[in-house]
């Protein structure tokens, strides 16, 4: 980036995982697709599932199976999906373009930032530090750190009080309107990802957040407005 970075009016920047930060679509929904394979029907299209993937285990069985967790099935699917997706976390998944640029502007202007994300330990433990993440993030919380998952507020309200931040001064960033739902109730400024899976009927527009980006670098002009 040739632009000098300002400092910024925020004390902390939060991020969901799937769909905000990490591209990880395309692994989650090949491990959806083996469950289909596996009982003879044929995969369903990329495009068509990689939306469901904002919602995790429940969106993508849903997706491809029409099926509910109230579905006397959903259990042993879930927890075969869970298998197939431990074993190949990265294989194609990645930081969303640009994505590694944010980060670096971030670390570089010495703003804080961390994980919030309904992803299990399970699996948020080990793709962050496959990513090189788990060492620059200030505080990651899964879905299973606290009692509470999105779009509790309690997940995020962990995430700050961990990193030692203010809620108040901070922007939580997400592609889902649980996301927008629990960053606001955190009380922090939120940011709907628009280029994320944005897998909920309204769109990113409709949410309630406070900005909305297209592209992860549209963030630098929100963390840095009066950059030179």
């Amino acid at each position: 980036m040739t632009k000098q970075l300002n400092q910024s009016p925020y004390h902390g920047v939060f991020f969901d995982l799937d769909g905000t930060l990490a591209d990880t679509a395309p692994d989650l929904v090949a491990a959806t697709n083996k469950l289909l394979v596996a009982r003879n029907l044929a995969p369903k299209p990329y495009e068509f599932l990689r939306p469901y993937a904002s919602a995790g285990a429940r969106g993508l069985l849903e997706g491809a199976f029409g099926i509910t967790p109230e579905h006397s099935d959903f259990i042993a699917l879930r927890d075969e999906f869970f298998s197939n997706y431990e074993k190949a976390l990265l294989v194609e998944s990645k930081l969303f373009d640009d994505m590694a640029n944010l980060l670096d502007c971030m670390d570089q202007a010495k703003l804080p930032w961390g994980i919030v994300t309904n992803k299990s330990q399970r699996f948020t433990k080990p793709l962050i530090e496959l990513m090189g993440l788990h060492t620059r993030s200030i505080s990651t919380v899964s879905g299973d750190t606290t009692p509470h998952s999105k779009p509790h507020p309690e997940p995020i309200l962990h995430a700050a009080r961990a990193a030692n931040i203010n809620p108040t001064k901070s922007l939580y960033v997400g592609d889902d309107i649980r996301d927008v739902i629990a960053g606001k109730t955190a009380g922090m400024q939120t940011v709907a990802a628009a280029y994320g899976y944005c897998g909920c009927k309204e769109p990113p527009e409709a949410w309630g957040a406070d900005f909305v980006i297209h592209a992860p670098l549209e963030l630098l002009q929100i963390i840095f407005p009066n950059r030179e």
